[in-house]
């Protein structure tokens, strides 16, 4: 931060020119007043005919300098208005970037230096319930962040949730003799409607706590706790999104273990050879699910699971599993969320078998108008018509949409409504699941893929 002051404009100011609008219109109404009583007298005198012409003069230069001072008034009052208005803008800007991390010392060290550049109070701080978290301008030197709360009118505030205003330096009540804070006011910030702690303008004059000043604390506060409560609906969905993948790892695990243990373990007795490559992918599939932690892989290291996923699944149903790629080579460096595309595959595979025919499935992905667009096709069994509007709801059947229903929340959760799942089945053709997700690139190296196209 620079640490200059911007010009804040008071509405203080502006009694100084209603000062001048009433002695204007004093001296008006008074050569008024004058001009009727004098034509009351004498009218038709010469000599107070042109005392009359004067008075005429007169009481058109004061309507001209009352006119003038009025327009005056009123063009500040817009300008004060438009400028404090510019400083909201500008505040709520600067500010939001740092608040969207939580309320913490470091980001209440950023907004209170923000809010000071852009008010005329001589200090601003921030408090939690307890302790100083920030603090900026005059009185720094011994007003330190993660001291406790001094003033008793902020504890009583942030427990009472209501502003206070501090009028005197007893009531601020710090200890310091030539600390220059004679004023405050104290407004709390909230979220969910609970006091979190406090915002507070200090100023060396009680005179400065007027409506404006009282008014623009509270609209800031308010601000300040929206941008508060946005940062734990982040953090919320953050950790709800990461809930659902470590549920969707645990869902697919299980399933999977019991069947890849029971191939390898046919394999043991024909093939061991074959049986010990299986083990090496098996372990490797698994610590890829692992190691994504973060949730957030390219499109190329989704694919390659994928395939280690499919040598398994191929072990166990050889010829009456039939998968092709259609990969667009540009696609392959875009950030998808991890566990996208293998639990529709999954699902398919677990679904979709017929007795009569292979099953064969078909993965696309294409980006089209910056959008990702995925879709898995299956010539399986299909889902019933009754059946598909309801596969993609949370916790229906027992099997049938568990993957999809929680890859599904998630993109919702991620990217908006618009972007969700849709599908389309017929009993006997088939099932085609689409997903079409934001185009976003990683700037890694491209990871190695072992799926055949």
């Amino acid at each position: 931060m620079t640490g200059v002051k911007r010009n804040f404009v008071s509405s203080s100011e502006l009694n100084t020119n209603t000062f001048y609008y009433f002695i204007g219109s004093l001296v008006f109404g008074s050569l008024l007043a004058l001009a009727v009583v004098y034509l009351g007298t004498d009218f038709f005198d010469l000599q107070a005919g042109y005392f009359f012409f004067f008075l005429l003069a007169a009481s058109a230069t004061a309507t001209i300098f009352v006119a003038l001072i009025l327009f005056r008034f009123m063009s500040q009052s817009e300008h004060f208005r438009a400028k404090q208005s510019y400083h909201v803008l500008e505040i709520t800007r600067k500010t939001l970037p740092h608040l969207r991390k939580g309320l913490s010392i470091e980001s209440a060290t950023q907004v209170v230096e923000i809010v000071f550049d852009y008010t005329d109070a001589v200090a601003v701080s921030i408090t939690d319930r307890t302790t100083i978290l920030a603090f900026h301008g005059v009185g720094k030197d011994h007003h330190l962040p993660g001291k406790p709360i001094l003033t008793r009118a902020t504890k009583e505030s942030i427990e009472t949730n209501t502003t206070r205003i501090l009028g005197s330096k007893s009531e601020i009540g710090c200890p310091v003799v030539n600390c220059q804070l004679k004023a405050a006011v104290v407004v709390p910030l909230t979220q969910m409607g609970k006091a979190i702690g406090s915002l507070k303008f200090y100023y060396s004059n009680p005179s400065k706590l007027t409506e404006s000043r009282i008014a623009l604390a509270e609209g800031l506060a308010q601000l300040l706790s929206t941008q508060i409560e946005l940062s734990e609906l982040d953090r919320q969905t953050e950790l709800a999104y990461h809930a659902e993948l470590r549920a969707l790892q645990a869902q697919i695990n299980p399933h999977f273990l019991f069947n890849t243990l029971n191939t390898i373990t046919a394999f043991i007795r024909t093939d061991p050879q074959k049986a010990r490559k299986l083990l090496i992918q098996f372990s490797d599939f698994f610590r890829k699910s692992l190691e994504w932690k973060e949730g957030f892989i390219t499109l190329a290291q989704e694919l390659d699971y994928i395939a280690t996923y499919l040598v398994l699944e191929k072990a166990r149903f050889g010829a009456r599993l039939d998968i092709s790629f259609d990969i667009d080579d540009e696609a392959q460096t875009c950030i998808l969320p991890g566990l996208t595309i293998q639990p529709i595959v999954e699902n398919s595979i677990k679904h979709g078998f017929c007795e009569e025919k292979p099953l064969e499935i078909e993965i696309k992905v294409k980006i089209v108008d910056d959008n990702l667009q995925i879709t898995v096709i299956d010539n399986g069994k299909g889902i019933a018509e009754e059946e598909l509007d309801q596969v993609l709801n949370i916790g229906y059947g027992k099997g049938i949409g568990i993957g999809l229903s929680n890859v599904n929340e998630r993109l919702k959760g991620l990217y908006g409504e618009d972007h969700q799942i849709t599908l389309e089945s017929r009993p006997g053709a088939g099932t085609t699941v689409h997903v079409n997700i934001p185009v976003s690139r990683s700037e890694e190296h491209e990871v190695e893929n072992t799926y055949s196209r």
